[in-house]
């Protein structure tokens, strides 16, 4: 079971380049990919896409990726010198235009767009290299996303086991309450000093007794935590599949609620719901 949320970086060097990488994910209901990329690698984005949708299935994923001077490395410029040829001409002639000219040195000549080349680099091997770093910080990644879900596994399966026990608990209440709603229904009835049909009495119990009874949301409760279990243990991503049987959980426990004919099963009912809503918080990161 993976994490939607993690962090990884990566950095290869490509001559006298270095290639810093990062990803950052979080959680999302669908994959999101968010690509910064420098101008002479955005030909790479539909591969880079290729590679993160290959390896992820859902989040939002936050790419930056970086093309720097290595720290050691040593750069020859080329100068353009028909631009700046052209540059020089210009400022000659704006000069006389102008009342009070300020001096133009050759640091702002050489700032000039293209006035100076970098000399020319392999594109294949710097594209290469590029799809490598990112390679391995989608490997980072994904052993970061794997070990924070064995962390939400371990939480989901802890509380999963604290539903079963509410679950058990709510059945050995049942005939008790079933019980207490007849003394309740008795005591009222003797209360209006009413003499009522026993039969009919009988029957109305029974009426109650099929009306509150929790037996069917219990079962049903014991099936879908019996389904997280299985699917705590699945090599694939499940994070809607648990996110929809938390719904039917809670819709399960709300049923419980309204039907509960004690204080006991109210109880069982509350401490249920709030385990159902603690899973919920944590499923809301799985893949």
């Amino acid at each position: 079971m993976n994490s939607m949320t993690a962090y990884a970086d990566h950095e290869t060097a490509q001559g006298p380049y270095a290639l810093p990488s990062e990803i950052r994910s979080v959680n999302s209901r669908y994959l999101d990919l968010i690509l910064r990329l420098p101008e002479n690698l955005r030909f790479l984005e539909p591969d880079i896409r290729r590679l993160l949708g290959d390896t992820f299935k859902r989040g939002k994923l936050e790419c930056n990726l970086k093309l720097e001077p290595a720290p050691d490395a040593s750069f020859a410029f080329e100068l353009n010198e028909p631009l700046v040829h052209a540059v020089i001409a210009a400022i000659g002639q704006i000069s006389p235009l102008l009342a009070d000219p300020a001096q133009v040195s050759p640091l702002d000549i050489a700032k000039w767009p293209g006035a100076l080349r970098e000399p020319e680099s392999n594109r294949e091997e710097l594209a290469k290299a590029a799809l490598q770093c990112l390679g391995a910080t989608c490997e980072k990644l994904a052993d970061a996303r794997r070990r924070e879900g064995q962390k939400l596994a371990a939480f989901i399966q802890q509380r999963r086991q604290l539903l079963e026990q509410q679950v058990e608990e709510a059945r050995k209440h049942l005939p008790e309450a079933l019980e207490t709603l007849r003394t309740k229904i008795t005591s009222r009835l003797q209360e209006l000093s009413a003499e009522p049909d026993p039969n009919r009495l009988e029957q109305e119990l029974v009426y109650l007794a099929q009306k509150l009874d929790v037996a069917e949301e219990l079962d049903r409760l014991q099936a879908h935590l019996s389904e997280i279990d299985r699917l705590l243990k699945a090599d694939q991503p499940i994070g809607r599949r648990l996110d929809f049987l938390c719904q039917e959980m809670n819709r399960e426990a709300n049923t419980l609620a309204s039907k509960a004919a004690s204080t006991d099963l109210t109880q069982c009912s509350i401490e249920m719901k709030v385990l159902i809503e603690q899973i919920r918080e944590q499923v809301q990161n799985i893949e």
